[in-house]
């Protein structure tokens, strides 16, 4: 599970960058893929990791709406920009990925909120995408 554990934190480091460039995070995608095939001294970007990205890019503005939407006492442009990268792959994964547990998404992100974010952030972290598991069904069952 190692490789599925670097291929989100480099989701999330791509998410991270188009945010705070304002650029759509296909087009870092895309840079990021580039520049791997280009310089052999970068890592490449794996499959997962492109499935990532992409799933989040389908579903942005819903994944973006429910943050904002069960996020208590926070505007998404109010969250730190590291947490809500985290929020916005996470929220991904864990209601369209059914692969992936739903245990191991919340781990993996509170992981994530440890290593780049605040003292404070992972049980944030834990806290909204907690709310995103119970909510699941129904949040599915409203894209339809």
């Amino acid at each position: 599970m190692a490789a599925r554990n670097t291929a989100r934190k480099r989701a999330f480091q791509i998410l991270f960058e188009g945010d705070q460039r304002g650029a759509e995070v296909l087009t870092v995608l895309a840079d990021w893929v580039r520049l791997s095939r280009a310089d052999t001294r970068q890592p490449p970007v794996s499959e997962y990791t492109m499935e990532l990205v992409e799933g989040y890019a389908q579903h942005a503005k819903r994944i973006d709406e429910l943050l904002a939407q069960y996020s208590v006492g926070w505007t998404l442009d109010r969250m730190p920009v590291v947490d809500r990268n985290i929020l916005r792959l996470g929220a991904y994964e864990l209601i369209w990925v059914d692969e992936t547990p739903d245990a191991v998404v919340l781990d993996e992100m509170v992981q994530m909120a440890k290593e780049f974010s605040t003292d404070e952030s992972p049980s944030f972290v834990n806290g909204l995408l907690g709310r995103l598991k119970e909510l699941k069904p129904s949040l599915r069952r409203d894209e339809v």
